[in-house]
């Protein structure tokens, strides 16, 4: 059973929940998002595997998910990376923020969600388990997809990008 850490709006720790549990009763956890980018400045972007339980083959960020109990937020962004992606670089916050929305089955994302930019110019080695495919892409090219095709994106990457995006870009 997986659980995550319950927070309040300002980050503190106020309890856990198995991880489903807090997605169909919308409680708020700790979530991070970590986004990778090459010399050319250009984003790695992954694919989520059709079978996840929710957003299932939809386009984000390099890498997303939750820390563990007892786990701080940096650490369990490196276990991620090399768990979803299969590779690990040097990342760091650079900002956190909150956003609540409905997704697919029935479930909620209410998230207090850690940002974290990093550099890498290789090819990850996907863990199909987690993912389906990746790309490199330019920031002014994804937000004309995004525009064109909302769809394809998952709901907390088109909020980062929309809200954040020149933000993250310009601490590339």
């Amino acid at each position: 059973m997986e659980e995550v850490i319950l927070v309040d709006e300002n980050d503190n720790e106020v309890g856990v929940m198995e991880k489903m549990q807090a997605h169909i009763e919308a409680k708020m956890h700790r979530a991070f998002s970590v986004f990778i980018f090459n010399s050319k400045k250009e984003l790695m972007l992954h694919k989520r595997a059709s079978h996840k339980y929710h957003s299932g083959g939809l386009w984000t960020n390099t890498c997303c998910s939750h820390p563990r109990p007892g786990e701080n937020t940096v650490d369990a962004a490196h276990r991620r990376l090399l768990e979803e992606m299969g590779f690990d670089c040097e990342i760091k916050e650079i900002f956190h923020f909150t956003y609540c929305r409905k997704l697919d089955h029935g479930l909620t994302e209410n998230e207090l969600d850690h940002v974290f930019i990093g550099q890498y110019n290789d090819e990850p080695t996907l863990n199909p388990e987690e993912v389906e495919d990746w790309r490199w892409i330019s920031l002014e090219e994804l937000k004309g997809d995004i525009q064109t095709n909302p769809n394809h994106y998952t709901e907390w990457f088109k909020i980062i990008i929309e809200e954040y995006g020149q933000k993250i870009y310009m601490a590339t």
